[in-house]
């Protein structure tokens, strides 16, 4: 009989595989609380449960826990970890420390099949979809170098092309018997598919990102293949008009190219489509592809944009970049992959 992988399964899903043995949903919690807060990768040692239940488990399950193959660290602090939870499906996760915050980057997809012409990981092709265990198994790992505060879904992968799974990641890192982050630390970033945006809205409570590119639909379209289908100021209008919860953000990444999507004509039409929505602006630095000409704006510019943002009533920052230098920055996971590379 094939073992049940624990990770990825809710406490209702847990105690549904013990209920049969006699054991109580309070079992299930504690066997949740175990794996998912404190990491336990040892069915035997989970605290405060009888013999008798660590011994079914045994039969029927395993933590389901997978350890990185290798990890590189930046000289800013950042650990990048490479995984393979199952055959020719590769994964990287960004562990980015600040002061007071931890923030783990995971991947929902390894690759993938959005096609964006300044990202790394889909030139690196789609090698299939995460499942939810494998995705909260990032925030378990990293968690063992220091207690997370924030995840971002912005690694390998289309988040929202992957929505079932991401649902459920977010469920387990945010429920009180799964990780306990709150919903307003964990940010889901998306190139823009807008039935997934609006299941997305209705039943998360996390954060939502959408990657603009251009607030021109024909230079978006060139950069960022999804605008033709799924126009990026149709998702802007539905954004602005959803009820938000208290502390719930709704954002906007701008990644700036020199001369590309930098100009006044940028910046004035970025101001007309978000003035008023409540929706703010993160304004990214690009990172530069093996072979690629262009380049990031210089860091003046971006805060010129950002000041302008601000001045029209936009909220607006400048993030700052970090991993860089082992290729673990926004846009480059998968740089140093190689697809028909055995693992």
């Amino acid at each position: 009989m094939e073992k049940v992988k624990l990770t990825g399964l809710s406490a209702d899903e847990i105690y549904g595989l013990i209920e049969p043995g006699g054991f109580t949903r309070e079992h299930a919690l504690k066997i949740s609380n175990s794996l998912y807060k404190k990491g336990v990768s040892d069915l035997s040692i989970i605290p405060g449960v009888s013999r008798h239940l660590k011994e079914y488990l045994q039969e029927r399950s395993e933590p389901g826990i997978c350890e990185p193959l290798s990890s590189s660290s930046s000289a800013d602090g950042s650990v990048k970890f490479l995984f393979s939870g199952r055959p020719n499906i590769k994964f990287e996760t960004v562990f980015i420390p600040e002061e007071e915050r931890k923030t783990v980057c995971v991947s929902t997809q390894s690759g993938c099949r959005m096609g964006c012409s300044f990202c790394a990981t889909g030139k690196y092709g789609f090698h299939g979809d995460l499942g939810a265990g494998e995705i909260v198994n990032q925030v378990i790992v990293c968690q063992r170098i220091s207690p997370i505060t924030h995840v971002v879904f912005m690694g390998m992968g289309e988040p929202l092309d992957n929505t079932d799974n991401v649902l459920k990641a977010c469920e387990l890192l945010t429920a009180e018997w799964g990780m306990a982050i709150s919903p307003r630390n964990i940010t889901v970033s998306t190139v823009g598919i807008t039935p997934a945006i609006v299941r997305f809205l209705e039943q998360s409570p996390c954060n939502l990102v959408v990657s603009l590119y251009s607030p021109f639909a024909s230079e978006r379209a060139k950069m960022v293949p999804a605008e033709k289908k799924y126009p990026v100021r149709e998702i802007i209008r539905i954004m602005a008009g959803f009820p938000l919860k208290k502390k719930r953000r709704l954002s906007i990444a701008y990644m700036m190219l020199k001369g590309i999507n930098d100009t006044e004509q940028h910046l004035e039409e970025i101001r007309k489509i978000l003035s008023g929505t409540g929706i703010r602006v993160n304004l990214l630095p690009y990172h530069r592809l093996p072979g690629d000409e262009h380049s990031s704006s210089e860091p003046g510019l971006m805060d010129h944009f950002r000041q302008e943002l601000m001045n029209s009533g936009i909220s607006a920052s400048v993030r700052r970049s970090r991993g860089a230098d082992i290729s673990a920055a926004c846009g480059l996971l998968a740089s140093g992959l190689s697809p028909e590379s055995d693992i």
